[in-house]
Formats: structure tokens, sequence, C-alpha cells
């Protein structure tokens, strides 16, 4: 391959992953090389591509023009080059998916396993990320939210259980020691777990009874950003920390065993499932199209 091109491949790796480190973990380069690589590209062009600080890297302006205008023309290349997957036996390559930290807890592990014992030479990298991304500028070939309200031009794909609830538990230990709240408005005088998103913000605790809906904002002594810190908040709540509000599959093995309890079943929030979004262009790359089809062969009929 030419040099300019590895030298720019390495660049995006570098961009995608947001540090050397990262991208040196998802390639078959080393750190120090990929660093050498963005500097030749730097010199070359006579200009900065990256802002390098001892915690982040992050693309300047001219590097995210760049990237911008990199990432549809590498994505023609790809699309070229998959057409020879077209025949073969079995599909191959890698197809990289965005996913809430619940979807991959609870959604993606039942059906990627299925999936790469069918196609063992398909390779998949998941990106875990509780905020809507722009699928192409993130480098992803599709992603996993919980609304079909999607973009133009993308396709949403029912995917994994169609219904879904939220469920409010605490350890057999903390409602022993505080007792057992009865409606959602007890809440207030207990200690709850929290989440927040990565802006700052916190979400309401959401109950539903009889077409009656209640938001709580409750305190408590845990505060946890949304995706995979959630394992700390469970874990918390397992201790007798406090009350704790997630996603019943998440918390399904803890309630199975006792070990956590849940409170005001009846008012226990349902709602739709997850959605499989992907660019509704004509010719999906093979990977991308064999994972749809299988996803399709899961969702039952109505």
């Amino acid at each position: 391959m030419n040099a300019d091109m590895q030298d720019l491949l390495a660049f995006l790796a570098v961009v995608r992953a947001g540090g050397f480190r990262e991208a040196a973990r998802t390639s078959d380069a080393s750190a120090s090389s990929l660093s050498e690589a963005v500097r030749r590209l730097e010199a070359r062009l006579g200009v900065r591509l990256l802002n390098r600080t001892t915690r982040s890297v992050a693309p300047t302006e001219v590097g995210t023009r760049l990237v911008e205008r990199l990432l549809p023309a590498l994505g023609e290349v790809e699309a070229a080059l998959d057409v020879v997957n077209h025949y073969r036996d079995n599909p191959a390559g890698t197809l990289r998916i965005n996913v809430p930290a619940n979807v991959a807890r609870t959604v993606l592990l039942p059906i990627i396993t299925p999936f790469l014992k069918r196609y063992p030479d398909i390779r998949i990298e998941v990106v875990v990320e509780d905020s809507f991304v722009d699928l192409l500028a993130a480098g992803c070939d599709a992603g996993i939210r919980y609304d079909d309200r999607l973009e133009q031009d993308m396709i949403a794909l029912p995917i994994g259980p169609r219904t879904q609830r939220f469920v409010t538990a605490a350890a057999p230990e903390y409602l022993a020691a505080h007792g057992t709240p009865r409606h959602p408005k007890d809440l207030l005088q207990h200690h709850c777990i929290r989440g927040q998103f990565a802006g700052g913000a916190m979400p309401v605790w959401e109950f539903e009874r009889d077409g009656e809906t209640l938001r709580i904002d409750a305190l408590g002594p845990l505060l946890v950003r949304q995706g995979a810190a959630f394992d700390l908040a469970v874990g918390g709540a397992l201790q007798g920390l406090g009350i704790i509000h997630l996603f019943e599959d998440w918390l399904r093995p803890h309630l199975d065993s006792g070990a956590l309890l849940p409170i005001l079943e009846p008012w226990c929030q349902a709602f739709s499932g997850p959605y499989l979004y992907y660019p509704g262009r004509r010719h999906l790359p093979a990977p991308l199209k064999a994972f749809v089809d299988f996803v399709r062969q899961q969702v039952p009929s109505a």
C-alpha cells in the first residue's frame, strides 16, 4: 500500500479511537508507529491535524475537515472491495456496531454469539456509547438505539425483545433498615442510587399505573455516569447502599437469586424494545448485510 495512504489510515484510526494507545489496541500497529505516521502526514501536508495533550487527542479544524472528506472516499473503496465478498461462499470482513451499555449487556450477546458461529470469517467490533452519534462520522456500520425515529436515509429494524421494563429494587438489608416504599413518592425519603448522562443531566425515574405517570427526582449517596458504570451502581445496591431503578434484564440475575427484591411492581414502566439502524444505501457491505438478514430471521412475525 502507498505510504501516503498508510499514513492517512493511521490518522483515521487515531481519530476514531480517540488516542494513539486506543488505536493501537484495535490495529496491528504500535502507538509509537501510529504517532510517527501522523507526524509524517502533518509534515507532508504542512498543517497540524491533531491537538495532543497528556490526556486526550482530538482533530484540529483542518483535521476534522480532512476526516469529513476521507470517510466517504474510503467508504467507496471499501464498497468496491466488498463486491468480492458476494462471490464468496461465506462473507468476511469487519462489522462495527455502536450500542448503549445495557444493549451490549442484555440484548447483543444472545444475538452475536450464534451469528459469529454461523459466520466465522466476520469480526464484530462493538463500540459502547450511550449518546446518539453520527454513525458514519464515528466510523460505524450500524447502531442500536431505543427510538425508531431516525435520521433521513436510515433504516430501523427491530432487534431483541420488543418490550422491556424498568424495575425498582433494593437489597433485603436496605429494606429491613429503612422500610419498603409503597408509593413512588415514598422514594423521596429514601437513599436512591442515580445515573447521570455525559452532559451532566440526571434522568428522573418514571413510574406508571392505571394511566397515571409520575416522575421522581430522588436523591442518594451514589451518582454514576450512564453506561458501564452502572455495574458500580448495581454493586452498591447489592451491598445495601440504596434503591436502584434499572433495566429489568440487567437486574434479573440478582432478582432471581433474591439478592435484590423488587419494589413498587405495579408501577413498573414498560417501553418498546431497541432497533438496529443502518444507512439505507442500496449495496450494504457483506458483513452488515449478513447481520441484517440474521436479525430479520430473529424477529417474530406479526
